[in-house]
């Protein structure tokens, strides 16, 4: 009897041990709990803000951009690489990150966000946008909506050098090396093998040089209207010289076609 009554002593005891041990193993949600770095999932599918160390990993991040831009107005993929790359910093700069400012555009007619910064001048006022693909398209439309550039699109594509050139002719820049800067820099990343010559694009730029009329009907907004054009909003109200986001049912709006 006796020998009976210790087996179930010792059984009760090594269960409620596991139970225990059990109990301890479990996590509470609730609390705070140190995860080892190693052990986090990656969350850069979920940051907001592009992210990039160096160089290389701005271009990685934006030559497909640039590419897309070149296809619709034109513009050497490299050149327009190359100008990001050396006016934002490699998107380290200040307008980079606080305004999405990536060319140093200045604000001109400009009757968006803004942002003031030094640089020819003290506090010289530049236009602020809502994320850089805005900055990459506004480069675009900078360069073919200004008559000064229009004999930057005489050259191919591929002339990454003569583009470089035409730009200081143009008066992009005052800095008297800076064709030589943009060069050294597509020559240094290899930029040019983001480079096409397709006649399908000169035709597609006279394309974008046609103003069709859109008649604002009930449910437009200037957001609705910028997606279905490919266009921004800012660039709608820059054409159609609003003071406001604010349309009437019958108003013509000029759109620029892509």
């Amino acid at each position: 009897m006796k020998r009976i009554l210790l087996f179930f002593l010792v059984l009760f005891f090594f269960s409620s041990c596991g139970a225990r041990k059990r109990v301890r193993s479990s996590v509470n949600l609730n609390s705070s709990v140190n995860i080892p770095i190693s052990k986090i999932p990656n969350s850069s599918s979920v940051i907001s803000k592009p992210n990039y160390n160096s160089t290389d990993q701005y271009i990685t991040f934006f030559k497909s951009k640039a590419i897309h831009e070149m296809k619709l107005y034109g513009i050497p993929a490299s050149i327009t690489l190359a100008q990001g790359i050396l006016e934002s910093g490699s998107g380290k700069g200040r307008l980079a990150r606080e305004a999405n400012n990536h060319f140093g555009i200045k604000c001109h007619d400009w009757t968006g966000p803004r942002i003031y910064h030094d640089d020819d001048l003290s506090q010289e006022c530049f236009r602020k946008y809502n994320d850089p693909n805005e900055s990459y398209r506004d480069h675009s439309l900078f360069l073919i909506n200004r008559k000064r550039y229009s004999n930057l699109f005489k050259y191919k594509s591929t002339d990454y050098k003569a583009w470089a050139k035409g730009l200081k002719k143009a008066g992009y820049a005052t800095d008297p090396k800076y064709p030589q800067k943009i060069i050294s820099i597509i020559e240094r990343y290899k930029l040019n093998r983001y480079d096409i010559y397709d006649t399908k694009i000169k035709n597609n730029i006279q394309m974008t040089k046609k103003y069709i009329n859109h008649k604002v009907k009930k449910g437009d907004t200037l957001y609705s209207i910028s997606k279905f054009y490919n266009t921004t909003v800012e660039y709608l109200k820059l054409v159609n010289k609003l003071n406001s986001n604010e349309l009437s049912i019958g108003q013509t709006l000029i759109i620029i076609s892509n």
